[in-house]
């Protein structure tokens, strides 16, 4: 099991932004593909919506595409996901994972994000 550490959820306003944080190890950071996955509620399956290489290649979900960043920064080992322009439809849980800890089903506790008015 990957450790993944997330950070920046919240509550926020429609049409508001925030910031997700991902802290991983300098060896995670340097190898592996980190996804942001979103999970609506417990008994719904988490989706992928962003991604990024080691390489800093990215990739999108269509919910996330113009509206979400994914990034990463060397200097600390960690993953972001801006996330701008909120719809409420886009509460619910937020998890950092490698895709391949993600397929064999181990997770971090994940953080929420709310968005209402």
């Amino acid at each position: 099991q990957v450790n993944l550490i997330e950070s920046g959820g919240g509550d926020v306003q429609p049409g508001g932004s925030l910031k997700l944080s991902c802290q991983v190890s300098d060896i995670v950071f340097a190898v592996y593909e980190i996804g942001w996955y979103y999970q609506r509620g417990p008994q719904t399956k988490r989706e992928l919506i962003a991604d990024i290489t080691a390489a800093g290649r990215t990739n999108y979900a269509a919910s996330a595409e113009g509206r979400f960043t994914i990034s990463r920064d060397a200097a600390t080992h960690k993953i972001f996901l801006q996330m701008n322009n909120l719809k409420p439809e886009d509460t619910g849980r937020y998890y950092c994972n490698t895709l391949g800890a993600a397929e064999n089903g181990y997770w971090n506790k994940g953080i929420q994000v709310t968005v209402s008015s």
